[in-house]
């Protein structure tokens, strides 16, 4: 089993001075990582998502923690590819370089940015990206293999060039994608890459994304096949918070897991931009409640209810005692996952709560699994 944890840079507070506070206090928590034995630390890549998330460079951020860690791995949570956003060139050069710089510790994941707010930004038409995607992550590992590279097809060309470095990593860091629905868990395993489940849906939904992957794994040829050398991996996202004081921890979590329910339904699904709850609020009440009420709705309209926007009112993760994490992380293996990947920094949640969280899981948790 591997263990990790991902950072959105994701805030309540959208000044200046808390904007910087927060990106310190995620390198704080990724030093803190390696220290607690943590494998890997991840970082998202988005652009313009005010208080969802402010990690628009992960290239630097992860470059700036690899520069102060020596055996954790360093993770693209995932790039962003389509070619405006991030040129496949650019993409090669940049994982290749970091991961020499860091020994051959970067795990790379690829993605769609597809967000009308982010893709927007960059000119981006949401019905090309999943197209160029596919070209961009194809391109990559054919970049990192060759001494001179060209390419060309009718939406991209690149003529011959020798495209440096080369990662350190044999035959290339590996590969994963980021995946929400069916449809991303099948590209995943056909295309042999590792996949970042990424939502909230809880140990059931995870064993049911676990079947689609396995079975798309099995499909797998050297005609799909995009990197050098498969990488079969399910990570299952974790939101945690885990305290001395279980009750105090459950309140931190839920009420930062509204903070993030409320972002991504700001930008995905044009709701009113989020707003800090109070403290003596019932945040897992709210969140319980907006769920049926989003359940009701979708099966009035006709809509079928997909745990990728039903999944995010689920309270029920590893907040709580050192005992109710452990007894979380137990379900997400049985439902069939390789990697644990805990999302403790959601708006809201104070610095002290999350570094006792890592210190927590480090000592008390993780070695269970070892």
């Amino acid at each position: 089993m591997k263990f990790s944890m991902i950072f959105e840079a994701q805030m309540v507070d959208t000044s200046k001075a808390s904007e910087q506070q927060v990106l310190h206090d995620c390198v704080e928590q990724a030093v803190l990582g390696e220290k607690m034995g943590f494998d890997c630390i991840w970082a998202v890549e988005h652009h313009c998502l005010s208080q969802y998330a402010h990690m628009s460079a992960p290239e630097t951020f992860l470059s700036f923690v690899a520069g102060k860690t020596s055996t954790i791995r360093i993770g693209h949570g995932v790039v962003c590819l389509p070619f405006k956003m991030n040129h496949p060139i650019k993409v090669a050069e940049r994982v290749a370089m970091l991961d020499v710089l860091s020994n051959g510790r970067v795990n790379f994941g690829v993605g769609k940015g597809g967000t009308e707010t982010e893709a927007g930004a960059f000119d981006v038409h949401i019905p090309d990206i999943d197209r160029q995607l596919e070209t961009s992550a194809r391109m990559i590992p054919q970049i990192w293999d060759s001494d001179v590279f060209s390419f060309e097809n009718d939406i991209i060309r690149v003529p011959e060039r020798r495209i440096h470095p080369k990662p350190m990593q044999e035959p290339h860091p590996p590969m994963f994608l980021a995946c929400t629905r069916e449809t991303t868990l099948n590209q995943a395993g056909e295309w042999g890459l590792g996949a970042l489940c990424l939502g909230f849906g809880g140990p059931e939904d995870i064993a049911k994304k676990n079947e689609v992957y396995r079975a798309a794994v099995a499909r797998r040829t050297a005609e799909t096949q995009i990197p050098l050398e498969p990488n079969e991996h399910l990570s299952a996202l974790c939101p945690a918070i885990v305290l001395d004081d279980g009750t105090e921890a459950r309140a931190i979590g839920h009420r930062g897991q509204r903070f993030f329910t409320e972002s991504i339904n700001h930008f995905y699904q044009g709701g009113p931009a989020p707003s800090a709850p109070p403290e003596d609020e019932d945040a897992a009440e709210y969140l319980k409640n907006a769920g049926e009420a989003l359940v009701a709705y979708l099966h009035e309209e006709k809509i079928e209810a997909g745990t990728e926007a039903t999944g995010l009112y689920n309270p029920n993760h590893a907040y709580g005692t050192v005992a109710d994490a452990i007894g979380y992380v137990e379900r997400l293996i049985e439902a069939g996952a390789d990697e644990i990947m805990f999302l403790i920094q959601m708006g809201g949640v104070p610095q002290k709560a999350a570094l006792r969280t890592i210190e927590l899981l480090g000592t008390e948790v993780i070695p269970r699994f070892r």
